[in-house]
C-alpha cells in the first residue's frame, strides 16, 4: 500500500484548472521530487495535500485512508509535514521557540492543567524545551537558540524551518524548493542533508526544486508538471533524456545535470 496517493486530484480557481487529474503514488521510504516550470501547479498540489486547498475533484489518501476536506493541523497530527517555498517562520520568537511550537501538538498535558499550572504542565514544557534544543544541535542551530528568527542568515533560516517540520513527528515531509536563494555549496550541503534527514528519521520526503543538480542527485523518482498536468514521470536519468520535459521545461543543459 502506497504511504500517499491521489486519484484523479483536480484544483480549480475560476474556472482555470492549477491541477489536472494527478495520479501520485508514493511508497514509505522514497525520496521524490516534483518539478516544472513556474506556474505548473506545484505549490497548489503541496497545498491540496496538507489540506490548504480543498480539492476540486478526486482525493487523496494517506495511509490508506482519505484525507479530503480535513484542515492543515488535522493532516500535520496525521503525519504530513512541510516547509514553504517562501519561509514562513515566527520572525518574532526566538529560534527554540520556533521549534517548541511544533511540539505543542504532542503535548502530555491538557489545558486545565496549562491553566492551572500544575507539575505535570511544567514537567511537559521541560520535556519540549529539552527536545527543541536536541533538534536545534541536530542542525547546529543551538548556539542560536535564543536569538530571533529573523536576525539567522537565509541559510540557517531555512534549516531551522526544515528543523521546526520535523519537530512534528512526521511520516511524510513535503520540502518547496529548499534550495532556493542558496548558492552552489549550500545547494550541496542541503543534499547531503536531505539525505541523512532521509535515513536518521526513517522518513518519505517529497521535494518540489527548480536546481536541477539536487534533483538529480538526491531523487530516485521525478513527476514533472505542465500546465497542472503530469506530462513524465520516471527515475532522474529516464527524465534527463524525456523529449517532453526537456521541450516543456528543462532544456537541453538537462542532459548535463549532475547525478551524484
Amino acid at each position: 500500500m502506497a504511504l500517499l496517493k491521489t486519484e484523479n486530484l483536480s484544483k480549480s480557481f475560476s474556472g482555470l484548472k492549477a491541477v489536472s487529474n494527478l495520479d501520485l503514488e508514493i511508497n514509505e521510504g522514497e525520496l521524490i521530487g516534483l518539478i516544472g516550470p513556474n506556474g505548473a501547479g506545484k505549490t497548489t498540489v503541496f497545498n491540496l495535500l496538507t489540506g490548504v486547498y480543498a480539492p476540486t475533484e478526486g482525493s487523496i489518501y494517506f495511509q490508506g485512508k482519505k484525507i479530503n476536506g480535513l484542515p492543515p493541523y488535522k493532516i500535520c497530527q496525521r503525519g504530513i509535514g512541510r516547509t514553504f517555498q517562501n519561509i514562513r517562520l515566527f520572525g518574532d520568537l526566538t529560534v527554540l521557540d520556533n521549534v517548541r511550537i511544533a511540539y505543542h501538538q504532542h503535548v502530555t498535558y491538557n489545558t486545565i492543567t496549562g491553566i492551572l499550572r500544575l507539575p505535570q504542565y511544567f514537567k511537559g514544557e521541560r520535556e519540549m524545551k529539552n527536545k527543541a534544543l536536541n533538534f536545534l544541535k541536530i542542525f547546529d542551530l543551538d548556539d542560536k537558540a535564543g536569538e530571533l528568527a529573523k536576525n539567522l542568515p537565509y541559510g540557517q533560516q531555512r534549516r531551522l524551518e526544515i528543523a521546526r517540520a520535523l519537530a512534528t513527528k512526521p511520516s511524510l515531509l513535503l520540502l518547496d524548493e529548499p534550495a532556493a536563494g542558496m548558492n552552489p555549496q549550500e545547494t550541496h550541503n542541503l543534499m547531503e542533508l536531505i539525505r541523512w534527514i532521509r535515513e536518521e528519521f526513517k522518513l518519505t520526503i517529497l521535494l518540489i526544486e527548480h536546481d536541477m543538480s539536487l534533483v538529480m542527485g538526491v531523487c530516485e523518482r521525478i513527476y514533472v508538471l505542465d500546465y497542472g498536468m503530469v506530462i513524465a514521470h520516471g527515475t532522474p536519468e529516464e527524465i534527463k533524456q524525456n523529449p517532453r520535459v526537456i521541450e516543456a521545461y528543462l532544456g537541453e543543459g538537462l542532459s548535463d545535470a549532475g547525478t551524484e
